[in-house]
């Protein structure tokens, strides 16, 4: 399996995200949405999870997937291509970057934050946006 994380990159907000403050994603319904788990995954645990990690465990939680069968679903949920975090309504439409570190480590951070703009700022590291909603 050919590795999918990005290392020393900031994901930027979407151009045609709607907000200019961060906003939390709510629960709807019963299940947790896609934009909380990964909310919820990387605002308590930053830079603890790759973006992999993100991926599988949002699947792996929405589809109720056990510890044992873990590692196994892992490897065939990865053989097929997956849509990285530039898809994620956190940066399309709920207003957070996200940070990718030099160990692919992953972290967010609101968009009007200090440290939003820092890494918006750091020529250090690739800096791409997340996918837009809507065709230009």
């Amino acid at each position: 399996m050919k590795d999918m994380n990005y290392y020393d990159t900031f994901i930027q907000v979407a151009e045609d995200c709607p907000i200019s403050e961060a906003i939390i994603p709510k629960v709807k319904g019963e299940s947790k949405t896609i934009p909380v788990i990964q909310y919820e995954m990387l605002s308590n645990h930053p830079y603890r999870y790759t973006q992999e990690d993100v991926l599988f465990e949002v699947f792996a939680e929405r589809n109720q997937i056990s510890e044992q069968e873990r590692a196994t679903a892992r490897e065939k949920f990865f053989s097929k291509g997956q849509p990285c975090l530039r898809t994620s309504s956190l940066g399309k439409r709920y207003g957070w970057g996200i940070h990718h570190d030099a160990n692919g480590k992953v972290a967010i951070y609101a968009v009007e934050s200090e440290e939003y703009v820092k890494l918006m700022n750091d020529r250090g590291i690739a800096q791409c946006k997340a996918m837009r909603s809507k065709r230009a």
